[in-house]
């Protein structure tokens, strides 16, 4: 196996004189050869009893009803929806990572593309669970579309919960033409490198056919484009619609102006942080590290600074906002966040989301691989709090004090806060193993550009 070395030139991307052939090896060796599985096999193994402690969850709740939540009459929203708010956050990030770096042509794109799209699938597939699993009578979901019935029943088209099946129906089809867009030219060269018959017949229907002529690649670069340009307000639509599932009521510290950007902000925030991680995970264990490269962090932990900053300025205008506007009850919020039961996880929300990013001002910090795991992990950490503390701080303050309850997670709380973890994880290493895990075609774009240069 062809392994590429980091580049010797701080300003490329990739290493000096590499070849095409040496990229299609490097890229493909996981896919085409069955040796080396060593750390696949482990970590397969690992994420095994997180997959089926989500299963048994989906069980349980199926059997039981949603009782083993640890919902109450006043937090009638508990877990689920703040892991939903969190994982859509997550899957709306990868295709608006892909499509912003595509319109505004940044080279470092072409080595995290692919699995950024990838975990865009895994992610909103997950969150697309949690509304489900939280309704009263889940085998009924299928009544949030408008299909013909002889009950004349309708969906009422008011609640938030009709557009969040519309918006990550819609987002999760698109996420697919997006991703499988961008790897039929790879699945072609699979097609003609496999030495299985299987193999040569799996990516040849993938393939649908294509030649790399210069028609072929004229529609591809066409559409690619046209997509990413529909992906753009698509990404930031959705989102809006989640954050509009808390800025339509009437609840204290949810009617912001400022959520629908305030979410879209959050989910690039912790996108980027969970695409960080994956491609420390896909450097290390595919030895990609010629590929993916201390530039590639360097430009990633650059965006996550900018959202940390405009998300410390979104905390600081709601507390603004609260204070100025007068309001008794969203004077008290605010008062609660910092003194009530929750108090502890605030102030590590703030921490992990206003304090700790603020190490990537530091060109040494952006560079290092360890302190830029820590930061990324602190964010998950931290917009994971802001998701729970969003629900728990409102639904457990009202404005009457008799409604005013704290929330005890259950032990289904915490089946489903670890569970979907492992089962993205499970989801993302079965992609690694059976499709190519950066785009080479993209890749090989690159090193000719940075060799003409």
């Amino acid at each position: 196996m062809s392994l590429a070395q980091p580049a010797s030139n701080p300003r490329l991307l990739l290493p000096s004189g590499v070849s095409d052939a040496g990229i299609t090896a490097d890229v493909a060796w996981p896919i085409l050869e069955k040796r080396r599985w060593t750390k696949w096999w482990i970590a397969i193994v690992f994420t095994l009893p997180f997959v089926a402690a989500t299963l048994a969850g989906l069980v349980g709740l199926f059997w039981e009803g949603v009782g083993l939540w640890g919902i109450n009459t006043t937090n009638v929203w508990g877990i689920a929806i703040a892991n939903y708010v969190w994982w859509i956050g997550i899957g709306n990030a990868g295709t608006l990572i892909s499509g912003l770096l595509l319109l505004t042509r940044q080279g470092w794109r072409a080595s995290i593309n692919r699995f950024a799209e990838a975990m865009t699938l895994f992610a909103v597939s997950i969150a697309g669970i949690f509304p489900i699993i939280h309704l009263g009578r889940p085998q009924y979901f299928y009544w949030l579309a408008p299909y013909p019935n002889t009950m004349t029943l309708w969906p009422q088209w008011r609640s938030a919960l009709i557009w969040d099946f519309w918006s990550i129906l819609s987002y999760l089809l698109f996420s697919i033409l997006f991703w499988y867009l961008g790897l039929i030219p790879d699945a072609a060269t699979l097609r003609d490198r496999a030495k299985s018959r299987f193999g040569q017949r799996f990516f040849g229907v993938l393939a649908l056919g294509w030649r790399g002529s210069a028609y072929h690649w004229h529609v591809h670069k066409t559409l690619q484009l046209t997509l990413a340009a529909l992906a753009v307000p698509l990404v930031c639509s959705v989102h809006s619609i989640v954050g509009l599932d808390f800025a339509a009521s009437l609840m204290p510290g949810w009617q912001e102006p400022i959520f629908p950007p305030y979410f879209v902000v959050g989910a690039m925030y912790s996108g980027f942080a969970m695409v960080v991680l994956l491609a420390l995970g896909v450097r290390w264990g595919l030895d990609l590290t010629g590929y993916i490269t201390a530039r590639h962090f360097d430009a990633m932990a650059l965006m996550i600074l900018m959202a940390a900053l405009v998300m410390t300025a979104s905390y600081a205008s709601e507390w603004f906002t609260a204070w100025y506007s007068g309001e008794h009850a969203e004077r008290s919020l605010i008062a609660f966040e910092f003194t009530g039961p929750y108090w502890p996880l605030y102030g590590l929300l703030l921490l992990f989301n206003c304090i700790l990013p603020q190490l990537l001002w530091l060109p040494a910090a952006r560079r290092n691989l360890w302190c830029l795991a820590v930061v990324s992990i602190g964010i998950l950490i931290g917009m994971w709090l802001e998701r729970i503390l969003i629900i728990w701080n409102t639904l457990g303050h009202d404005r009457l004090p008799s409604m005013r309850h704290t929330f005890v997670m259950s032990l289904t709380d915490w089946t489903f806060l670890f569970g979907p973890l492992g089962l993205f994880a499970f989801l993302f290493l079965l992609f690694a193993r059976f499709f190519p895990i950066v785009s080479m075609y993209e890749v090989r774009e690159l090193a000719h550009a940075e060799a003409a240069s």
